[in-house]
């Protein structure tokens, strides 16, 4: 069977999947905002809490990374308004976007924070940090220095898993390729269009957090390497007629 190809109808669409992208941008920038702080203060909680606050952070991770992320947008969106908490729709999938990759950060941050040398810390203790200082300038920086890959990977997933607040009726890209198939009968140009607006998204927030590491971590990893050159490097023997004048100087 030959399939005939129709563009006209679904480009004819563009400002509206022009529309879609912005709030996909919107929903996953919001999200990720707040999902990278819930999964700070879940990792410090992790790995510098007490047995309680570990017991709590454990169990926020665990209960979201072993359900499906659309029966927490639905727990959300039509459980908060049975106990009076009335939101809308697009207020509902930043939520659910932040809960989920929250417990996603947490696990990774916390990864990173355990990877912080033990001598570090007792080094910083002995200086007298306060514990909050400690966190801060100390554990928390380097750690999100090791973990700066696989967080922004993780961002990069919560992106593409906001496809699924369409369900919730958001007008993200997905649902506006739903609509465009319904309208025009073009399904699938209208989902090979979005698939490639996915990835130019993608490929964008990927560059743009490359940047802002590099920013970020630049004076890190310049000092870093000089450390690693500086313990590394061999030492330079003294020729002989200089050793010979640095030992006469010396008994002067």
């Amino acid at each position: 069977m030959h399939y005939q190809f129709e563009w006209a109808p679904v480009l004819s669409q563009l400002d509206r999947f022009a529309e879609g992208a912005a709030m996909t941008l919107a929903l996953s920038f919001g999200s990720i905002l707040l999902g990278t702080l819930v999964g700070t203060a879940g990792a410090i909680a992790a790995a510098f809490g007490g047995p309680w606050l570990q017991r709590a952070a454990r169990a926020y991770v665990e209960a979201i990374r072993n359900t499906p992320f659309l029966i927490q947008l639905f727990i959300i969106f039509f459980g908060l308004p049975t106990v009076g908490l009335q939101i809308d729709a697009v207020t509902a999938a930043v939520i659910a976007m932040t809960v989920n990759l929250g417990a996603y950060s947490t696990e990774i941050i916390r990864a990173g924070l355990q990877a912080v040398h033990r001598s570090q810390l007792e080094a910083a203790a002995a200086l007298g940090m306060t514990r909050w200082q400690l966190i801060r300038h100390v554990a928390l920086v380097p750690a999100f220095e090791k973990v700066y890959p696989a967080l922004t990977s993780q961002f990069t997933l919560m992106m593409l898993t906001s496809s699924v607040v369409s369900a919730i009726s958001v007008e993200e890209l997905t649902a506006v390729a739903s609509q465009v198939d319904s309208q025009t009968f073009r399904t699938f140009e209208s989902y090979i269009l979005v698939m490639f607006v996915y990835i130019g998204l993608a490929l964008l927030l990927r560059a743009m957090f490359a940047l802002i590491g590099n920013l970020v971590f630049r004076r890190r990893r310049v000092v870093t390497r000089a450390r690693k050159l500086a313990r590394t490097a061999p030492l330079v023997p003294l020729a002989k007629a200089e050793l010979t004048a640095a030992v006469a100087g010396s008994a002067k």
